[in-house]
């Protein structure tokens, strides 16, 4: 994965991937590293990037199912982030800074991806829009659970952020509802009552496309 830190003649650039992070035995806290970053310290951008960098390309993977994809979304993410970071107020958490903006990104690229033309390098990629054009007598199964995932996607980008978000990270992320308040600072029935309402919502959205009422279950398992 690589950040790239300027954007002149003289850049410095990061590849780092999680496991090739360096590691320290006392880790800074979330924030003294955003103090160091927003003070142009780059050994901080690395540790912060070894911390989150897993969890944004799953999050990335999560939404795009395509590793190459994920992965160009992450470091695309990272580097917002450190031209980014002096506008971050520790209003919540740091990762959920981050994540967010992974979210928001990824949803950019797919809507940018369904606007262009199907081509060669969309078959090479495996995403659908080519297999489609080729196998007009029956699609295998891979192919309908990519349907299926791309409508869901759909229907997510229907749903305001707050709630969104904390569905993605329920079901891709996999965070409990008392680890979901501890990263965003809201209370446990709050969390819920979100959780709650973008189902509903997914429920809603489907019907309106599809004229017929799915079930919650169906979309938290693709997410998944």
């Amino acid at each position: 994965m690589c950040a790239t830190t300027s954007e002149t003649a003289s850049t410095n650039a990061f590849c780092v991937w999680p496991s090739e992070a360096p590691v320290k035995r006392h880790a800074a806290n979330e924030d003294e590293l955003v103090a160091r970053l927003q003070a142009g310290d780059d050994r901080a951008f690395r540790e912060i990037i070894g911390r989150y960098a897993s969890k944004i390309y799953r999050v990335s993977y999560g939404i795009l199912r395509n590793r190459g994809d994920a992965d160009e979304i992450a470091q695309e993410v990272f580097t917002k982030v450190y031209f980014s970071i002096k506008a971050f107020e520790a209003r919540s958490s740091l990762y959920t800074w981050i994540s967010r903006i992974a979210v928001n990104e990824c949803y950019g690229y797919l809507r940018k991806k369904r606007g262009r033309p199907a081509s060669e390098s969309d078959f090479a990629d495996g995403t659908l829009s080519m297999r489609m054009q080729m196998m007009p007598d029956r699609q295998p199964t891979a192919d309908c659970a990519l349907i299926q995932r791309d409508f869901v996607n759909k229907l997510l980008e229907r749903i305001p952020e707050d709630e969104r978000m904390v569905l993605i990270w329920k079901e891709v992320e996999g965070f409990s509802v008392s680890q979901l308040s501890q990263l965003t600072g809201l209370k446990e029935n709050t969390i819920k009552v979100r959780l709650f309402r973008a189902r509903q919502r997914l429920v809603r959205a489907a019907a309106q496309l599809r004229g017929r009422k799915p079930s919650v279950r169906s979309f938290t398992s693709i997410l998944k």
